[in-house]
C-alpha cells in the first residue's frame, strides 16, 4: 500500500546538486487503474497502482494506492512504450531528507518544463494527516486528481 501527499512547491531548494538524483520517463497504459513503465536511470519497471474511490476526500486528503511493480527488460519497456497513451512524463527527482521523511522532489521536462511537485510518503494514513511540511512546500494538491502523473500525460493539459 502506498500512503502519500503531494505538494506543489513555492521555492526550490538552494544546493540540489547535494542530493541524490534520478532522471525518470514514465508512460501510461491506462488510467485507471494506472498500469505504468517507468525508465528510472537505467532500471525499467512496470507498476500497477489502483486507488480506491475515497482517497484524497476529507480534511486531511491522501493519495492512498495499492501498488505492485515488477521489473522489466529494456526491450519489453520500448515495446510497451509504443503502445503508451497521451504523452510519456519525464522529470529529474531528487530526494531530500526531511526529518524522519524523504522528500521526492520532481522537476519536469518536456510538455511540462519548469513545473515541480514534492511528494512525501508515510507508512500509516495517521502518520500522513500529523505531517508538517517544510516551509519551502506549496499548496497541498494530495486530492486533485489532476496533479497525477497519469492524468498530466493522458489529458496533456
Amino acid at each position: 500500500m502506498e500512503i502519500e501527499k503531494k505538494y506543489l512547491v513555492n521555492r526550490i531548494p538552494e544546493d540540489l546538486e547535494q542530493y541524490e538524483k534520478r532522471e525518470l520517463e514514465q508512460c501510461y497504459l491506462c488510467e485507471r487503474p494506472a498500469l505504468r513503465i517507468r525508465r528510472m536511470d537505467d532500471e525499467y519497471i512496470l507498476t500497477y497502482k489502483n486507488r480506491p474511490e475515497e482517497s484524497g476526500r476529507g480534511d486531511h486528503p491522501l493519495c492512498v494506492a495499492e501498488e505492485l511493480e515488477a521489473s522489466l527488460t529494456r526491450e519489453a519497456y520500448e515495446h510497451l512504450r509504443k503502445k503508451a497513451d497521451g504523452i510519456c512524463i519525464r522529470k529529474t527527482r531528487y530526494r531530500i531528507p526531511y526529518k524522519e521523511y524523504l522528500i521526492e522532489l520532481d522537476l519536469f521536462h518536456g510538455r511540462y518544463d519548469g513545473f515541480c511537485l514534492a511528494e512525501v510518503e508515510f507508512a500509516s494514513v495517521e502518520e500522513g494527516r500529523c505531517f508538517q511540511p517544510p516551509e519551502w512546500f506549496g499548496r497541498d494538491v494530495s486530492g486533485d486528481y489532476r496533479y497525477s502523473n497519469s492524468y498530466m500525460a493522458l489529458n496533456n493539459c
